[in-house]
């Protein structure tokens, strides 16, 4: 068997490994708020959000896919130790964090983890400023205006329901939340699902198993099955602070939220802009906490949230470039 290919499974492997632990703390974000107000049970949410999560990735292109595989760093200047050294950064960094209930974004875990290992390996010259350009664009759409829309959504509700009986706005709403919930779990697929697809179809390119970048439907089918298997394995940690830590919901405020949340990431597949479904999720539900009273967050649990994105980059930076340099020794 030729080294190349020798090489290429345990990098897919640890990529599947990225996109299990991916399940434990990225994806329940789709389904954090639906399990926390009950309108659905753990299993049932799991279920629809493994579903729509593939569904999503299938049917809205693969442009994101695209901008990870090879809009961040130069394809044609890394090989497949640049991969694993992402991909072991992102096992390590997500796993402490899911470790202490604390969400993360696998997106910019990724993005820097890649950063990182290029940069070790090819030095600045590797970096593509048409794809940083997209993660910043992505930085502010997943937290100003996911919270700028949960407070405008929220605002919304309530100014059209003030003269609604509360029991009956909880019935009708318990109902639209389901709705809400899979369209934030197809939303989903359609960005954060992309990532580690396009990662997959990368080192296969890498590998000589394909000739040029795309996405087989096989990859897309095997790396949501293998998400929906790390939520349903480890998902309820991040489900847990997101639904019921973050800030008191109702099913009003989470389907305010997961639309919200939806609407921004949606926005961002269409033009093919990574971001973080986590930043935007817990943006929208801030947002639409606040709108009930500011002390109706909880700034603590927020702030501990917000200092774990602030650490991300610098901190997957770091390690993917000592992974790609220790890489770069032993091989």
């Amino acid at each position: 068997m030729p080294d190349g290919i020798l090489l290429l499974i345990p990098v897919l492997l640890l990529i599947l490994a990225a996109e299990f632990v991916n399940g434990w703390t990225d994806a329940p974000n789709a389904i954090a708020t639906v399990v926390s107000t009950r309108v659905l049970s753990p299993s049932r949410a799991v279920i629809m959000a493994a579903v729509l999560n593939i569904v999503g990735a299938l049917v809205t292109g693969t442009a994101v896919a695209a901008t990870i595989g090879k809009g961040i760093v130069r394809p044609e200047v890394i090989d497949q130790h640049v991969v694993a050294a992402a991909m072991l950064t992102i096992i390590i960094w997500s796993t402490v964090a899911w470790f202490y209930g604390i969400p993360t974004s696998e997106s910019h875990e990724l993005i820097a983890g890649l950063t990182g290992a290029g940069l070790a390996a090819a030095g600045p010259s590797v970096l593509l400023w048409e794809g940083w350009q997209k993660v910043l664009i992505g930085l502010g759409i997943s937290t100003f205006l996911g919270f700028s829309l949960g407070v405008g959504v929220m605002t919304g509700i309530y100014w059209l329901f003030r003269r609604t009986r509360l029991s009956l706005i909880r019935r009708l709403f318990s109902r639209l939340q389901i709705l809400s919930a899979a369209f934030m779990a197809f939303s989903h697929g359609s960005n954060d699902g992309q990532k580690f697809m396009g990662v997959f179809a990368l080192t296969l390119m890498l590998g000589g198993v394909m000739t040029q970048f795309t996405v087989p439907i096989w990859v897309m089918l095997l790396c949501g099955g293998v998400m929906a298997i790390g939520t349903a394995v480890g998902g309820w940690r991040i489900i847990h602070t997101m639904g019921f830590k973050l800030t008191k919901l109702e099913p009003v405020n989470g389907f305010a939220a997961e639309t919200s949340g939806g609407v921004a990431i949606l926005l961002a597949s269409a033009f093919g802009i990574p971001l973080s479904t986590t930043h935007c999720i817990n943006a929208s539900i801030m947002g639409v906490g606040a709108t009930r009273r500011f002390s109706a967050v909880r700034w603590g649990v927020a702030g501990n949230i917000v200092m774990t994105w602030i650490l991300t980059f610098p901190v997957c930076g770091v390690l993917g470039y000592f992974f790609a340099w220790l890489f770069g020794i032993i091989f």
